[in-house]
């Protein structure tokens, strides 16, 4: 499988991939890093992930022209698509693709050889995470003949392309937890490659989850609010300790409060204050990963100024006090890496 993304203003491709088809879990997971600064206002940061069958690419771009990038795969393949930001024409060779693609969405598609145009408009902050199966891998980590994906399974055996949903859907807290998992894990060798593998299998669950259970909003929220709760949603991803009060996020995005709540809700599955407190959480987990964070510290980086306050909170989301988990996490990250020592 090639796969190759060339932007109009490049001579040569940014990305440029070869990989074998067939799924073998002996072959090792290689990593390539892609930082291109052309100018002050222009860099293009990508990480790639591959092995065989199966290739990780999580793109950033910010470019000082608009350009546009053809992307293609010249094998057939499934798609976990991740799309983080908006303002993108698209112009894809696939059945029912839409020509704009919202923002903090996702979808999964298979296709026999798949090409893309995507036009970037200028100083446009663009971020795009895709996990590319050949079709033996896709088969390995889900099953042809489950449930859950059955009419897409279908069309994959009868080499008929598409989405697994007409339409690409919100992205979850719980993916977009993964997906940062997976961009911060920091493990080598053997270890990185069944870390990855284990937690793109989870990311699938929750994409097939979300698909499955998606809310019907076409007759309930217009195009115009949906966009004020996608931004009040990315407001709350990148100041979730220092959270602005409903009121507040209410004012920033020009959404009445009554909207605000129950579109939030209808669209993301969780109140405004859950959501908050999972973003929370999520992190605290992260922090209890070092082993010198104390319970007062981690507290306060995520925001809580009582530690009793966030301990309630910690043990209603985990189910165990923030002590109970460090000295349980302690014991682990010790006794995994006395194993790792003995060999």
């Amino acid at each position: 499988m090639k796969i190759r993304s060339k932007l109009s203003a490049h001579e040569k491709p940014i990305i440029n991939i070869e990989i074998k088809d067939q799924y073998d879990p002996k072959s090792i997971l290689t990593e390539e890093i892609i930082d291109i600064k052309k100018e002050k206002t222009e860099e293009i940061k990508s990480h790639i992930l591959s092995t065989d069958g199966m290739v990780i690419i999580d793109t950033q771009l910010c470019l000082s022209k608009s350009q546009t990038d053809i992307f293609e795969i010249n094998e057939e393949c499934v798609v976990m698509d991740f799309v983080n930001s908006g303002n993108i024409e698209t112009n894809i060779e696939l059945p029912e693709s839409d020509q704009n693609i919202k923002e903090s969405t996702h979808n999964i598609f298979y296709t026999t050889k798949f090409k893309a145009t995507y036009s970037i408009p200028a100083f446009e902050q663009v971020n795009y995470l895709a996990i590319i199966f050949s079709k033996e891998f896709y088969y390995k980590i889900i099953n042809e003949n489950w449930k859950v994906h059955e009419k897409f399974s279908k069309n994959i055996l009868l080499k008929k392309s598409g989405y697994l949903t007409s339409q690409y859907i919100p992205l979850t807290p719980a993916i977009q937890w993964i997906i940062s998992e997976i961009r911060n894990c920091n493990r080598q060798g053997a270890l990185k490659k069944m870390f990855i593998e284990t937690k793109i299998r989870e990311l699938l669950i929750h994409q097939l989850e979300a698909i499955s259970t998606k809310p019907k909003l076409k007759d309930k929220i217009d195009d115009e609010d949906y966009s004020k709760l996608q931004q009040a949603k990315l407001i709350l991803e990148k100041d979730y300790i220092k959270a602005p009060t409903l009121t507040e996020l209410s004012r920033m995005i020009s959404l009445n409060e009554f909207k605000l709540k129950k579109g939030f809700k209808a669209c993301f599955g969780t109140t405004v204050k859950s959501f908050i407190i999972k973003l929370r959480m999520e992190y605290a987990k992260e922090l209890f990963r070092e082993k010198s964070a104390t319970v007062s510290e981690v507290a306060y980086k995520c925001g809580y100024k009582d530690i009793s306050h966030f301990s309630a909170a910690f043990k209603t989301f985990y189910g165990s006090s923030p002590q109970k988990f460090k000295s349980n996490w302690d014991y682990l990250y010790l006794w995994i890496t006395g194993i790792l020592l003995l060999g």
